[in-house]
């Protein structure tokens, strides 16, 4: 019987099913719920999944965005994980580790179970370590890295911030230019101890805001939200733009460990981390300071039981209940 649904409209042909692009946000607390909205905003996908284990509040989150719904634009799987124990204020972002890293494990296995081929945007911090943890294949996952330190290193001043997402995260002031002309060769002391305009404390400024936000705020959400937005269009519309984010480097700039850092790379559907060869001066090797720091990290989570069976396969560890994986060598 027909209903009243169906009654205004006649179809002549059954339409055939197209697959829409599909996006996964694990974790609906204010980072997540400001991507979801960037999200729509944008118009990056045909579907856009919620993912929380607060079921009233991913219920609340989902009912507003509804009813907003007819205000915005329609909505490859792409899956960004949000969620993780929040950032106290004074806190060290390597001090959520082991906080983390069971919460971390249990949403890669469910990831994996109905998103088998999706790729990885992970926000969770500390993102770097999580990169690794995750085990995909280094072209379908990326940490969003550098890329809102960026933004807000350009804010006083246009410059990209490469190294550890955080507190560790490098200046190459040698990059920095303004309409082509590098300000290094106008002012070859820029950034280093003995400049008398102290542009070094821009970053030191960068690496102090998410706390200052912490404090102010209790936690920094919206500029997260539209960064990863940033990368989700590069992605989905395979775009090709350059981004710092997070990525196996391994081979790069003297780095022979499997070890993520933030580099410029190129981002899209099928070059999703393409690292952009940057030259550095001999007197700032990043690597080394960034590397030893993530490393004692991944040592300080020595407790999760490893699995290493080879190179570059996708491995299961963990225990039967809740899996992860991991990229060895």
């Amino acid at each position: 019987m027909e209903t009243l649904e169906d009654q205004p409209i006649h179809n002549l042909l059954k339409e055939e099913e197209i697959p829409q692009n599909k996006i996964t946000v694990v974790g609906v607390d204010a980072v997540g719920t400001a991507f979801a909205i960037s999200i729509l905003m944008k118009d990056l996908a045909g579907v856009l999944a919620l993912v929380d284990v607060m079921e009233d509040k991913l219920k609340d989150e989902m009912m507003d965005l509804q009813h907003g719904s007819l205000f915005l634009r329609t909505s490859k799987v792409l899956v960004i994980i949000t969620a993780e124990a929040h950032q106290q204020e004074g806190e060290s972002r390597f001090n959520l580790v082991q906080c983390n890293v069971n919460f971390f494990k249990f949403i890669i296995s469910n990831a994996v179970k109905y998103s088998l081929n999706c790729k990885l945007l992970i926000v969770s911090n500390p993102v770097d370590i999580f990169d690794l943890l995750c085990g995909f294949p280094k072209n379908r996952v990326i940490g969003s890295g550098c890329n809102l330190g960026s933004a807000q290193f350009r804010y006083p001043m246009q410059e990209r911030v490469l190294g550890e997402h955080g507190d560790s995260s490098v200046p190459v002031w040698s990059g920095v230019n303004v309409t082509g002309v590098s300000l290094k060769t106008l002012h070859p002391d820029l950034g280093t101890d003995i400049d008398k305009e102290q542009w070094k404390e821009v970053h030191k400024q960068v690496a102090e805001s998410a706390y200052k936000v912490i404090k102010l705020k209790g936690y920094p959400s919206w500029a997260t939200g539209l960064s990863v937005a940033d990368l989700a269009d590069s992605i989905m519309k395979n775009l090709g733009w350059v981004h710092p984010i997070s990525t196996m480097i391994k081979g790069l700039y003297g780095i022979n460990d499997d070890v993520f850092l933030s580099v410029p790379c190129i981002l899209g559907q099928d070059r999703i981390s393409d690292p952009v060869k940057v030259t550095l001066t001999p007197k700032g090797p990043f690597e080394e300071e960034c590397s030893s720091t993530l490393g004692d990290t991944k040592r300080s989570s020595d407790g999760i039981p490893f699995h290493c069976l080879g190179y570059n396969r996708i491995l299961v560890g963990g225990c039967a209940y809740c899996p992860f994986y991991l990229i060895c060598d």
